[in-house]
């Protein structure tokens, strides 16, 4: 097992506490995650993610999904096992489960949908305008004798 000490991190910076957690949650229930339900996470565009996961034998009133402080959380429970079916073998999965995500910053679920026993759940990034880059114009002057006599624009990327 990998035991790393985040103490440094902790002492060495300030506001990167949830990346540091993040790291340590991760870190810690590396090995105590289940397997079940079985899933891939795929980019499907530059800002565009989605989410799969074999849910077969859910039905969509079975199935939860909410987003709740920056983590997916999908669960499903199965409704009433009573059927009065005698199962000689059973190896279709119908357990409940409960699978979380963390979401980075600007990740906006954009949608679910269950069909043919997977459950699909659409990410999107939405950075705002304030956090994309933008262009500055730098201003100059031009003196002559020490005296701005005119003031042009220059462009930056």
């Amino acid at each position: 097992m990998r035991n790393f000490d985040l103490a440094p991190l902790y002492r060495a910076t300030v506001g990167f506490d949830r990346i540091a957690d993040l790291m340590d949650r991760v870190l810690t229930n590396d090995m105590a995650q289940p397997g079940y339900p079985p899933y891939n996470i795929e980019k499907t565009a530059d800002d565009a993610y989605r989410i799969s996961l074999a849910v077969a034998g859910f039905t969509d009133e079975e199935l939860s999904v909410e987003v709740r402080e920056n983590a997916l959380i999908v669960s499903a429970k199965k409704t009433d096992e009573a059927t009065g079916r005698t199962y000689l073998h059973r190896g279709i999965a119908t357990r409940a489960f409960e699978r979380k995500f963390q979401l980075a910053d600007h990740i906006r679920v954009n949608g679910a949908v269950h069909e043919n026993g997977m459950l699909h759940i659409d990410l999107v990034r939405e950075v705002p305008e304030a956090l994309k880059p933008r262009r500055i114009e730098i201003a100059s002057s031009k003196t002559v004798d020490g005296n701005a006599v005119e003031t042009e624009q220059v462009a930056v990327n």
